[in-house]
């Protein structure tokens, strides 16, 4: 009974509090209504070069003037392309020859000659591994495109931001001349 009357005290208190503190108006000063357009920010910017990047991969780091990005895009995403090709020549190689030593029929892996021996349990792990390389890649390749993508328009997001010069940030290393050690620590200023 005593905590129940506690309880009924402290949210009657707490009601009171905030009717109190509450103000009906506010006058910090003049309202300024802020137009990004007459700033120089086009809002539509970052979506701008997602749809771009999505169109083109590159063209969104073109738009955003990086073009030192564009040969790295083609980079990541012709590996992962590479690796892809290469992966499925190998998985359809092995499959070919698992086919025809079922069948009877001789293939590249079958010991004949200087064709090296694989036996149906080898040709059998060498499909799946390169299968599984080969899902992989089209995995990574699709991460790459999409990360390409959502760098454009990252990028895009932050060429629209104030930089302020005056903050700055500093890692240090000292050599602590006590104890011979390296110390490390960073220094973070402000110029007003």
């Amino acid at each position: 009974m005593f905590t129940i009357r506690i309880f009924f005290a402290v949210i009657c208190l707490l009601i009171l509090q905030t009717t109190y503190s509450q103000q009906e108006t506010i006058t910090v000063g003049d309202i300024k209504t802020i137009n990004p357009y007459d700033e120089g920010i086009d809002p539509l910017s970052p979506s701008r070069a997602a749809f771009y990047s999505a169109v083109l991969p590159g063209l969104g780091q073109a738009y955003n003037k990086k073009y030192w990005k564009i040969p790295l895009v083609y980079a990541a995403l012709g590996t992962s392309i590479y690796a892809y090709n290469y992966n499925r020549t190998e998985y359809k190689r092995y499959r070919d020859a698992y086919k025809s030593s079922v069948t009877g029929k001789p293939h590249e892996f079958d010991g004949e000659g200087q064709n090296p021996f694989l036996s149906n349990e080898g040709l059998q792990r060498a499909q799946k591994k390169f299968k599984e390389d080969r899902d992989l890649t089209v995995m990574i390749s699709i991460g790459l495109y999409a990360l390409q993508i959502i760098e454009a328009s990252v990028n895009a997001h932050l060429m629209q931001m104030n930089t302020i010069d005056s903050i700055s940030f500093n890692p240090n290393f000292l050599v602590d001349p006590v104890t011979n050690k390296f110390v490390g620590g960073f220094t973070v200023s402000f110029k007003y």
